[in-house]
């Protein structure tokens, strides 16, 4: 079950290229344990939703002061969306007030975005796109005296949910519009760089050299990049 005090509808390139990977959905429901109440923190922003739908889940935004008791739920949970989040400290805090058991953060790795191979191809939005996620020692930080493990998670071959990694064997999809408007990361940047990017990527997969460089990805059966699940349990 679950109850919304807030959140948005994706547009339909998010509704079409952004959809929960089960391998995703797996590792959070496992990483909250046998908790049967969920805070899902952040819901409304765009990505698909990882809530599991065996829990009793609570969807709130992330804005101040979180409106429940000290010790409401068992467990609390945030996917993609702490680079939204205006007070990232602040709403850590509060996740720990209300929260008995673990906080499980689904969220990708700024040191490691600019990895990829994209960043071959379109340097500048990768870089947007890195800057704008919070380091993983700040959140570590802010989550206090918790024992806080942050674990690579790998992408699958046929990941659903389009992150520009999740194209890391399937290159040809970022040629699409509507797979490149459902990732944020390429609205970070202005048009005239989207249309550069396109062409040198274009360009590199009709030449060859895209697969005479990266082409061992095509047959890689998961990949691991950027994307992190970071625990934080209380002491």
């Amino acid at each position: 079950m679950t109850r919304t005090t807030d959140g948005s509808a994706g547009d339909a390139d998010h509704r079409q290229h952004r959809r929960p990977e089960p391998a995703f959905a797996r590792a959070v429901a496992k990483a909250l344990g046998d908790a049967r109440t969920v805070l899902d923190i952040g819901a409304g922003a765009g990505s698909p939703s990882y809530a599991p739908t065996d829990r009793d889940v609570t969807a709130v935004e992330p804005a101040g002061e979180l409106p429940f008791a000290d010790d409401t739920f068992d467990a609390a949970m945030t996917t993609f969306s702490l680079h939204e989040w205006h007070d990232l400290e602040r709403v850590l805090a509060e996740a720990r007030r209300v929260t008995r058991g673990p906080i499980v953060v689904l969220t990708f790795d700024p040191d490691r975005i600019e990895r990829s191979w994209l960043a071959e191809y379109a340097p500048e939005v990768l870089s947007a796109d890195a800057r704008r996620h919070p380091a993983l020692p700040r959140i570590a930080d802010a989550l206090g005296d918790d024992t806080v493990t942050s674990t690579p998670l790998p992408i699958p071959f046929t990941c659903v949910d389009g992150f520009a990694e999740a194209y890391y064997a399937r290159p040809e999809r970022l040629l699409d519009p509507g797979v490149r408007r459902a990732d944020p990361a390429w609205g970070l940047v202005d048009e005239f760089t989207v249309r550069r990017s396109v062409s040198a990527l274009r360009t590199a997969l009709e030449s060859g050299e895209w697969d005479r460089r990266h082409g061992s990805l095509r047959i890689r059966p998961t990949y691991e990049g950027s994307l992190v699940l970071v625990t934080a349990t209380p002491n």
